[in-house]
């Protein structure tokens, strides 16, 4: 179905076009017509299948003109992290490019007196995270009196990172007149008992099924001893050309120093993570999109809300001691139609959390042996005494027995680390 069909302003077409789309998703599809009625909304949808225009453009016709006096924060979208704050207040700018509205993003890491003094001169839309939000409100320096719309974006996030009580927080100073529309990844019982006191009668919308990966992600293993990751992670990018590579490691310190290793190997990398200043993480993806870089190298936290464009390479450096993290990880590539491929470097001490995995994922993940580099996992799990599952040691691959693993993005509700994840000023 085509943008033009959907009953949207003369201006949000022409800032469409101006982006170069023409061509709706399943998400919008659904979600621009409900939204513009005015309903409240419970969307099933990951990042990358255009949700974000799927509730910026509908609430950008729904706004009234701005007032010819102060004005009023009229929509309210929270988000769990800063870039993802950043890259929604983004997308809000561009689709609103040709409408006159002014939009502020607050969030932790930077200063607050800016937003302030943006807050004073009066807009009509603000994308924040919750804790900066808090400390806003708690100055005085906002008012949400006035709110129409109010956007949860990436709700189950915010309740994997401990949000909940900040969220339930930011609700009582809300009017309770108003329009309600939620976005997450899946449907817990968590965030449906959260639909349940947010929203009125909503409509629901699903486009993703749980519990799966990308259908275009193809999953390799590389088994390797853990010394000589550093080294092979340097010749497949060197020698496959890769030009933009999304690398996930466990610790900070550990993303500050692969990239470091692999500057010294020649290969362009910056890290993005927790102790980075807001403004290093902002330059760091930026150089990472524009090409100034080759590789990123980032924690899970750090990279929670990253939508790169086609981005098509993912490598787990270290596997997540959490199976859904993965499947948050590679859903980094293979977005808004494009193929993608996700490779972990796997060591013998790593095969239980692989194991964990492919159990979550109902699929083994091929193993591709890499001449020079490649250790039998399964020799290694049992001298550590671990009973690996059958045919998890070496492996031969060819074009012809190579699988892919498919499927989309899963996340069952918070686990234990959710309390340790929280980030008050995020």
């Amino acid at each position: 179905m085509l943008f033009n069909e959907l009953g949207l302003s003369a201006e949000l077409l022409r800032a469409i076009e101006r982006q170069g789309y023409r061509q709706s998703t399943p998400i919008q599809q659904q979600a621009i017509p409900a939204i513009l009625e005015g309903q409240d909304i419970l969307a099933c949808a990951q990042t990358g299948t255009g949700k974000t225009a799927g509730f910026t453009l509908p609430i950008l016709q729904r706004l009234q003109k701005p007032q010819s006096g102060q004005r009023r924060v009229q929509v309210l979208i929270l988000t769990p992290t800063r870039e993802l704050a950043a890259q929604v207040a983004e997308s809000v700018r561009d689709y609103g490019h040709f409408l006159p509205f002014r939009t502020a993003v607050i969030f932790g890491g930077v200063s607050i007196n800016t937003q302030i003094d943006k807050l004073r001169k009066g807009v009509d839309i603000v994308v924040a995270t919750p804790g900066r939000l808090l400390d806003h409100l708690e100055r005085k320096t906002i008012d949400l009196s006035g709110l129409e719309v109010l956007v949860l974006d990436e709700a189950d996030r915010m309740l994997d990172m401990g949000f909940i009580r900040d969220i339930r927080k930011i609700l009582k100073v809300l009017p309770k007149k108003r329009q309600n529309l939620l976005f997450s990844a899946t449907f817990s019982k968590e965030i449906r008992r959260l639909a349940g006191d947010l929203l009125n009668s909503p409509t629901e919308i699903a486009v993703a099924q749980r519990n799966t990966t990308a259908d275009r992600v193809e999953q390799i293993v590389h088994p390797v001893d853990r010394p000589r990751k550093r080294k092979l992670l340097s010749k497949l990018i060197s020698e496959g050309n890769w030009q933009q590579v999304l690398v996930f490691t466990r610790t900070k310190h550990g993303s500050n120093r692969l990239a470091e290793q692999l500057n010294r190997d020649g290969i362009g990398a910056a890290a993005i993570n927790g102790n980075k200043s807001q403004g290093a993480r902002t330059r760091a993806l930026s150089d990472f999109k524009s090409g100034h870089v080759r590789v990123l190298v980032a924690t899970d936290i750090a990279a929670r809300g990253l939508d790169i464009e086609r981005l098509p390479h993912v490598i787990n450096y270290e596997l997540p001691h959490v199976a859904e993290d993965y499947v948050h990880r590679i859903g980094r590539t293979a977005r808004a139609g494009q193929a993608g491929n996700a490779i972990s470097l796997v060591c013998a001490d790593e095969l239980k959390l692989l194991t964990g995995i492919e159990r979550l994922l109902g699929t083994e993940i091929t193993r591709n042996p890499i001449a020079g580099f490649d250790t039998d996992l399964t020799v290694a799990a049992q001298s550590n005494g671990e009973r690996p599952k059958r045919g998890s040691g070496r492996r031969k691959n060819s074009a012809a027995n190579g699988r892919r693993s498919s499927g989309g993005q899963s996340r069952n509700g918070p686990h234990k680390r959710s309390s340790r994840r929280k980030q008050r000023a995020s």
